[in-house]
């Protein structure tokens, strides 16, 4: 297929959402398992997130923001797709309750949009909660869709929440240290598509929410595209090495891109 002939992308948001660990350990952070009939990474375990809708955009236009309306949406979706998927609630002003955020989550299924569960809740967004920590946006005519995802951060502190799945996308939530998700990985007990475990690699070097937002402030977040490159004769997926990543690269034969 011709670069003019591929899909239009899907703009998209994926939330990172990190605790406390119970034992004081390294940070946890909220991962999903994809069902597998979903078309887009199934049967992976990727964070919570999915695409930017035009409610989305139309609350981003009825609000007054330092950043771009493109970003104000794409940090709505974030706050939304989080509680729809998880439960949890982010990027909220309030401190909402396990009833409410039950509540809240009901309102949300129902109508589809995240305003009339703000008006109804009394609750304002608090958007610089949401912290800008990647863009991904791969350009490949093989794959079943291509998404152009803005990754965040938010923090829940002492993570003491109720979660509960969205069975009809998901079928598993579960709090993991980002390295014991690789070690999962390498085990063979979960799937990772090349973004997630790029990114997990990158969350493994903090060792507070502190950490990873220091970094995320400090490090431009520029478009991360992959391309193939030949390594001692063999095809690797690489992306750019000025992008805070530890890792750049994979060979071609192992790599999951959904």
């Amino acid at each position: 297929m011709d670069s003019d002939q591929q899909p239009a992308s899907i703009p998209a948001a994926t939330v990172i959402v990190f605790r406390r660990s119970p034992d004081g350990g390294a940070p946890q952070i909220l991962m999903i398992t994809r069902h597998r009939a979903m078309t887009f990474a199934g049967g992976m375990a990727v964070f919570p997130g999915g695409r930017v809708d035009p409610a989305d955009y139309d609350l981003a236009a009825s609000l007054d923001c330092a950043f771009d309306a493109e970003e104000v949406a794409h940090r709505i979706a974030a706050v939304r797709e989080t509680l729809e998927e998880t439960g949890l609630v982010v990027g909220i002003t309030q401190c909402p309750s396990a009833s409410e955020a039950a509540a809240a989550r009901k309102l949300l299924l129902e109508g589809g949009a995240l305003a009339p569960v703000l008006e109804a809740m009394g609750w304002t967004l608090d958007l610089d909660a949401i912290i800008p920590f990647a863009r991904w946006h791969p350009k490949n005519e093989r794959l079943p869709r291509i998404f152009d995802t803005r990754f965040y951060l938010a923090d829940l502190g002492t993570g003491a929440v109720d979660l509960e799945i969205d069975a009809t996308e998901n079928t598993h939530l579960f709090w993991t240290g980002a390295a014991d998700a690789l070690t999962a990985a390498e085990h063979g007990e979960i799937a990772l598509i090349f973004p997630t475990r790029r990114n997990l690699e990158r969350l493994a070097e903090f060792a507070s929410f502190e950490d990873a937002r220091a970094q995320a402030e400090a490090v431009p977040v520029k478009t991360i595209t992959p391309w193939i490159a030949e390594r001692d004769g063999e095809n690797w997926l690489m992306i750019d090495d000025d992008a805070g990543y530890p890792i750049t690269g994979e060979p071609l034969t192992s790599v999951a891109r959904g």
